[in-house]
């Protein structure tokens, strides 16, 4: 059942074989056995990848319930739903991760002996169940209805230049005055040539002249203290450097609508406590460090 969930979710055999470290054959054979014991069609392979038959969708809804059931129950097993106790697998963005999940979960740890964190850092968006993860630190607005989300707080999208740069270069005063600026994008905040201003009637996008195209927010920062020119962060990645006077925001007047910040995890029947035991110490803390990381 793992198996076939895997590569319905992955949507190929290889993909599954790759995500669960077992060979291509031994994956196709185990979904052609379990086709056997049912006597029926439940994939159909195809170059494009591997698509569900009818009874295949109707085998995979019931076998993930099953699965879920039976982590539950070994879980229980293990006093898992009598005290905190096990592993907790917590997911985060990485720069978000490392200035503030990680120093929360050091106290976690030290309050709750009996409990582990496995701490997954990925700028992509976690899917709770296909990765197994009991809880994330999601940044922006929430497009998973089913999840159960408790809001920590915002954090705002800044653009900001070393005070050398501002001294030798043109006022900012309106968006539109980035057009004779040089700027440093980072592909990860939606499509780097064009930032976003404003908010409803007001709202505007303004081309970008990129000096440096980098892929990480960390490396567009680094290149903005030292003087490339302007660069678009989340605030609480800039916040210390605002502070150290290493850099400025500007156009603060124009930024776009506040992204919000959420613990979330998914509705479980059962609860396990060590996961209750990290929302209720988490969500404060991550909260109040949210409020003293605004720039």
């Amino acid at each position: 059942m793992s198996v076939l969930v895997c590569a319905a979710e992955k949507g190929s055999l290889s993909a599954a074989a790759r995500a669960l470290r077992m060979p291509l054959p031994t994956v196709s054979r185990k979904v052609a056995e379990l086709e056997a014991q049912l006597k029926a069609a439940l994939v159909v392979r195809s170059r494009a990848g591997l698509h569900l038959t009818e009874a295949g969708q109707a085998f995979v809804a019931a076998a993930r319930t099953i699965l879920e059931n039976m982590a539950q129950a070994e879980r229980a097993a293990s006093g898992e739903y009598l005290a905190p106790t096990g592993q907790l697998v917590v997911a985060a963005p990485i720069v978000f991760g490392r200035l503030h999940v990680v120093p929360v979960v050091t106290e976690f740890l030290a309050a709750y002996p009996k409990v582990d964190v496995k701490l997954l850092q990925n700028d992509r968006l976690a899917h709770l169940v296909e990765d197994q993860i009991d809880c994330a630190v999601r940044i922006g607005e929430l497009p998973d209805s089913s999840v159960i989300a408790t809001r920590l707080g915002t954090v705002r999208r800044v653009v900001c230049a070393s005070p050398a740069y501002l001294e030798k270069h043109r006022p900012l005063k309106k968006p539109g005055d980035i057009a004779v600026h040089d700027c440093v994008t980072a592909e990860v905040l939606g499509v780097p040539e064009r930032w976003s201003f404003g908010a409803g009637r007001t709202q505007a996008e303004v081309s970008v002249r990129s000096r440096l195209i980098v892929n990480t927010l960390e490396a567009a920062i680094d290149a903005a203290v030292a003087g490339t020119g302007l660069a678009r962060a989340l605030s609480y990645q800039v916040c210390d450097h605002v502070r150290q006077g290493v850099l400025k925001v500007v156009l603060a007047d124009f930024e776009p609508p506040l992204w919000p910040v959420h613990l979330i995890h998914k509705p479980q029947t059962l609860f396990p406590l060590k996961l209750r035991a990290f929302l209720d110490f988490a969500a404060p803390r991550l909260r109040q460090r949210l409020v003293l990381q605004t720039p």
